[in-house]
């Protein structure tokens, strides 16, 4: 059990100290509202905002409406708390991948949120889709003349299945397009904070004809462990972000687009 310290009103706190603090309050309770935090750290919420900002650009927490949550690089965040992180900038990340989208017959579609709010503006009647996502699959499956298949493997809860056998069975596929999100980004390309989405999201691009990443303007401030690929495998990039953040990255010949 976290034993915290006993911090008296009145006494200031180094950044460092505060962000420790709060550290062992989010490993306790996994989420926190700046109400809390204020009170915790005895700073104004605007203060804390400002603390949680930089925090989650230095990967030690993830963002929530109101709030923050906890982050561990070795497990995966339940989709419906990945839900609430920037919920509007993963919705209109959809509505701009939705309008660029190549034509398809078999799709592989990620367990991430930002594919899922994908997921639920498309219509794949006469289509084969393929998910390792639990909520991906569930909304599919009410659609008219969708064929969908999960892959199986090792089940992580409210998430999706990843693992060797997950990897083994998308090898008997192969894919018109991959649709998928990442944990973080930057010019050397995109990461995951587990090595089990990491090989799953390698096995499925192999088998792909085109591969597309989409994903919200945060990410581009995260950090997260494991390298996946270079930015020059997908042939699309959809995004929020502002054309003065994605500026080095076309110059770098990239194809990115956000409008």
């Amino acid at each position: 059990m976290i034993q915290y310290r006993r911090i008296m009103e009145g006494v200031i706190m180094h950044t460092n100290e505060r962000f420790d603090l709060i550290l062992d309050y989010l490993k306790m309770h996994k989420r926190a509202t700046v109400a809390d935090l204020s009170k915790l750290v005895y700073v104004s919420e605007a203060t804390v905002r400002r603390d949680l900002n930089e925090m989650q650009r230095l990967g030690l927490l993830r963002r929530t409406h109101g709030g923050a949550m906890y982050s561990d690089g070795s497990e995966e965040v339940s989709i419906f708390v990945r839900q609430e992180v920037n919920a509007t900038g993963k919705e209109v990340t959809a509505s701009i991948a939705l309008s660029h989208l190549p034509d398809f017959h078999t799709i592989f579609i990620d367990n991430s949120s930002t594919c899922l709010a994908l997921v639920q503006r498309m219509n794949l009647q006469h289509k084969v889709a393929v998910t390792n996502g639990i909520q991906a699959a569930t909304w599919l499956v009410q659609q008219d003349d969708v064929q969908v298949i999960m892959p199986g493997g090792e089940l992580k809860l409210n998430t999706g299945f990843t693992g060797s056998t997950a990897c083994n069975a998308l090898r008997g596929f192969r894919f018109d397009v991959m649709l998928c999100s990442c944990a973080a980004i930057d010019m050397e390309g995109t990461y995951e904070n587990s090595l089990a989405v990491k090989e799953l999201k390698v096995t499925a691009m192999d088998l792909s004809d085109c591969c597309i990443l989409i994903t919200d303007k945060t990410k581009f401030s995260l950090k997260a462990p494991y390298h996946t690929v270079s930015l020059r495998k997908y042939d699309y990039i959809f995004t929020d972000a502002e054309d003065e953040l994605l500026s080095p990255y076309r110059e770098a010949g990239l194809q990115i687009i956000n409008r």
